[in-house]
C-alpha cells in the first residue's frame, strides 16, 4: 500500500497522512493516533529513501550506549524501552541507530553523529546528577530527549522521567503502615539521578513518621539478582536484621526472595518486600496476581512516549522543550504482609 492508497481510506489527503506520520506539530493527537492506527492495520511501510530527499533529513534517530564494568545501562529494561521506541520509529518510517561505546569515546560519538549527520535526534539514557551529555548536546545542536532527569543540569531540555521520589515515598509509607520500621533499601547506583531521587523519597516517608534511617541497611549496588541476594544475606544474618525490603528492581527483588528461602523465611510472613517493577515483557511480576508488593511503570510505555517527543522535537524545532512526568501505580502482591507478632 503506498500513501495515495492510505491517503484514500482515511478520507484525508496525502499531505495530513505524511504529516500525521512523521509527527508535525499541526496535525492534532486524534489525527495521528487515527493514521498510525491504519498505517499499522494495512502493514504500511513509508519510502525512506524519498523521504529523507524530500525533508533533507537523516530518517533515523540515535542511541548512544556506553559500555563500562559498572554502568546501568546495562540493565536489562535498556532492550524494553527500545522495543517501545522502535515501534514509534517504525510507523513514522524512522530507522533506529544503535552505537556501542566505550565510556571514553561517548563524547567524540555524538559530535561524530551531529557532523556526519547520521541522525535527526538522539535519546539520552541512564542520566547522571550532573550529566555532561545535556550541555554538550546543547553545543553542538543536536535535538534530543532525556530518558530520566539531570537534578544539577540548569539548561532547558526535554525528558521523560518516573515520579521516583514519589514513588518511594509511597512504598515505603505503605511498609510504615504495616508496622516495619527497620527497613532496607537496595538502590541503584546513586550516580544516577534516578536512585538519588528513590532514596530521597525512601528517606523523606521516614523522616516523616519520626524514624530515623539505619546507614547500615542502604546499599546502592549495579541492580541485580546476585546483588539483592548478598546483601539480603549479609543483612539478615546481621545483629539488627531488617524486618523488609524496598528494592529498586524486579532483579534485585528475586536475589531477595532467595537469601529468604535459604534462611527458612517466608516472604510476607516473615519479611515483606517493595520492589519497583518496570512491566518487563521477559520477567513479568506474577500474573493476575502480583508475587510482590511493587510501584509499577511500564518501561516499553516509556520508550513509545519518548519516541514521539523526539520526533515531535526534529519536526519543530524551534518548540520549547517537553517535559513529561510519569507516575507509579503501586499494586500489592504477595510480598508483604504486618510485622510478625503485631
Amino acid at each position: 500500500m503506498n500513501l495515495k492508497q492510505l491517503s484514500e481510506k482515511l478520507g484525508l489527503s496525502p499531505t495530513t497522512v505524511s504529516r500525521a506520520l512523521n509527527g508535525y506539530p499541526e496535525v492534532s493527537e486524534k489525527t495521528r493516533q487515527r493514521v498510525n492506527e491504519a498505517a499499522r492495520r494495512h502493514n504500511y511501510r513509508p519510502n525512506i529513501r524519498a523521504k529523507s530527499l524530500a525533508t533533507g533529513r537523516a530518517m533515523a534517530v540515535g542511541h548512544v550506549i556506553p559500555i563500562s564494568t559498572k554502568h546501568e545501562i546495562v540493565n536489562p529494561i535498556f532492550a524494553d524501552f527500545i522495543a517501545g521506541a522502535g515501534e514509534t520509529y517504525s510507523l513514522a518510517g524512522y530507522d533506529m541507530v544503535l552505537s556501542v561505546v566505550s565510556d571514553a569515546d561517548e563524547v567524540r560519538t555524538y559530535r561524530e553523529l551531529k557532523s556526519k549527520a547520521n541522525v535527526d535526534g538522539v535519546i539520552v539514557h541512564g542520566p547522571q546528577f550532573d550529566d555532561r551529555r545535556i550541555p554538550l548536546l546543547h553545543e553542538i545542536g543536536l535535538p534530543f530527549v532525556v530518558h530520566g532527569r539531570s537534578s544539577a543540569v540548569a539548561l532547558p531540555y526535554a525528558w521523560l522521567d518516573v515520579n521516583n521520589r514519589h514513588a518511594f515515598e509511597r512504598a515505603t509509607n505503605l511498609l510504615l503502615d504495616l508496622g516495619h520500621r527497620r527497613i532496607a533499601l537496595l538502590n541503584g547506583l546513586e550516580a544516577m539521578d534516578f536512585a538519588i531521587r528513590r532514596r530521597a523519597g525512601f528517606v523523606a516517608a521516614l523522616d516523616a513518621r519520626g524514624v530515623s534511617p539505619a546507614p547500615a541497611l542502604m546499599r546502592s549496588e549495579e541492580m541485580t539478582e546476585i546483588y539483592g541476594y548478598r546483601a539480603a544475606r549479609e543483612m539478615l544474618e546481621g545483629p539488627e536484621a531488617p524486618t523488609a525490603f524496598l528494592t529498586s528492581s524486579l532483579l534485585t527483588a528475586i536475589g531477595v526472595r532467595r537469601a529468604l528461602e535459604d534462611l527458612g523465611l517466608k516472604m510476607g510472613r516473615d519479611v515483606s518486600i517493595v520492589t519497583y517493577d518496570d512491566e518487563l515483557s521477559y520477567l513479568p511480576n506474577g500474573d493476575e496476581v502480583p508475587i510482590f508488593s511493587a510501584t509499577r511503570s511500564s518501561v516499553r510505555e516509556a520508550g513509545r512516549i519518548a519516541a514521539r517527543m523526539l520526533l515531535d522535537q526534529i519536526a519543530d524545532p524551534g518548540g520549547p522543550p517537553q517535559e513529561r512526568l510519569l507516575e507509579a501505580a503501586l499494586v500489592l502482591g504477595g510480598s508483604t504482609g504486618p510485622l510478625a507478632g503485631v
